[in-house]
């Protein structure tokens, strides 16, 4: 059985739809309904326009793979957004592919944007992301940025001009998440690196301080991420050279005890960074050799790292769509030693974790339906202690990125994180009312 290449779903493909307006639906503690592993989704076919066979082939490393991706651009969608009922609501809005939000020790709400790439191609110069049909190769700019959010919901710019990269499914990487620590603010930045455009060698892949102190903010190269990969080619035990993205597709950063931990998926990899920069890996989350990628995505801590993984993608026979496997995604319990003591099942693409009140975990799915990633098959779900999963808020259309609970006690996600240019619809950050048990 042939999988796609090794990316977080962000970089898969783009889709068409002929859907028109969604609404997200919130289900409260009273209304909530149980999913299982094998819940029914929307039909995936009816969210493409058309699929195509192709070949993909690294350089230098030659290699080629049969894959099933969706070939066809995406639609304008003009979607109503949020209805500000049942506790839902657009929070703040106008966003470049917002992905990971966290509260600042000012209040405010900061939220990465991957931005929307850029014109500059760099082949010819470094090893690249696939080309021809496939999702490669990227082009990249400087379009990325870091935004606030005031508690009214006035949104502001903390930085901009940072790396991004778009490829030829119109899929960015940029800013993929923020952290703290005290009053510094720290940048993912999964944009840069000479694969995704960036020529500029002083903006590789990898984990910036913003430099807030003196004028206009900076960027200052904390751990470059791009070299680390580069020097340590067999940091994992089950690598796919075939799917091997050269400056990585980082997803998520926690801070913790001063030290900032950071998801890579494509390698499937848990990495500790301290203050001075210096990287390690924690945990390899690649399996053993020939396991199927698991890829890793979304991560919180609450005493141990909980770290979310996408569902496995299958190719059926051509008379169905490929697709995610619904109920195959998996969250790992990680020790800050690295060692993984438990694992919950039954989560479909997990691209966002939070953990609220009572130590409840909630999870951010990217879509859950049994097929290619779908426009309004997004969820919010409750994973309980006793194994159960509940539905929180359905209709969510390519959600991406950790949460935030906020000092209101609502929880605050991003929407619209892939796929959608600011003119088709623009990104959006959610406001969810969520339930505390007492409810």
């Amino acid at each position: 059985m042939k999988r796609l290449p090794k990316r977080f779903p962000i970089g898969l493909a783009r889709f068409a739809s002929p859907l028109g307006r969604k609404t997200l639906s919130l289900r409260g503690a009273h209304r909530a309904t149980k999913q299982s592993r094998g819940d029914e989704a929307p039909s995936a076919g009816d969210c493409f326009a058309s699929l195509a066979m192709i070949e993909w082939r690294h350089d230098p490393i030659i290699w080629s793979e049969t894959a099933l991706v969706v070939a066809s651009a995406i639609a304008v969608f003009v979607a109503a957004g949020a209805m500000a009922s049942d506790g839902v609501s657009v929070f703040a809005s106008g966003f470049n592919d917002p992905r990971g939000v966290k509260f600042g020790p000012d209040g405010y709400l900061y939220v990465a944007e991957a931005g929307t790439g850029g014109p500059n191609s760099t082949a010819g110069q470094c090893p690249q992301v696939p080309g021809g049909t496939s999702p490669g190769p990227y082009t990249g700019g400087f379009t990325a940025r870091i935004s606030k959010a005031s508690p009214h919901g006035k949104v502001t710019t903390v930085i901009d001009g940072l790396p991004s990269g778009i490829n030829a499914n119109n899929a960015t990487q940029g800013v993929a998440d923020i952290a703290f620590i005290d009053d510094e603010l720290y940048a993912l930045v999964s944009g840069g690196g000479c694969s995704h455009g960036i020529s500029d060698p002083r903006f590789p892949a990898g984990v910036y301080r913003i430099d807030r102190r003196h004028g206009t903010p900076k960027p200052v190269l904390v751990a470059n991420l791009s070299k680390f990969f580069a020097e340590h080619p067999d940091l994992v035990a089950n690598l796919d050279l075939h799917d091997l993205e050269p400056d990585g597709t980082l997803f998520s950063m926690v801070a913790v005890h001063r030290k900032l931990y950071v998801i890579e998926p494509n390698r499937g990899s848990l990495l500790e960074i301290n203050e001075g920069g210096h990287v390690r890996q924690l945990t390899d989350l690649s399996g053993d050799p020939g396991d199927p990628w698991v890829g890793p995505t979304a991560m919180v801590f609450d005493g141990v790292f909980r770290v979310g993984t996408l569902s496995r993608f299958v190719l059926p026979p051509p008379v169905s769509p490929p697709g995610y496997v619904p109920g195959a995604a998996q969250i790992f319990e990680i020790t800050k030693r690295g060692t993984i003591i438990d694992t919950d099942l039954g989560f479909t693409t997990i691209t966002g974790l939070a953990v609220g009140a009572h130590h409840r975990l909630y999870v951010k799915e990217f879509s859950t339906a049994g097929g290619p990633p779908a426009i309004g098959a997004g969820k919010l779900v409750l994973a309980r202690d006793e194994g159960e999963i509940e539905e929180i808020l359905t209709g969510l259309t390519f959600p991406a990125g950790n949460m935030a609970f906020g000092p209101d006690g609502a929880l605050y996600l991003s929407n619209y994180s892939a796929f959608f240019k600011r003119t088709q619809h623009p990104g959006e950050i959610l406001r969810v009312e969520v339930l505390s048990d007492a409810d």
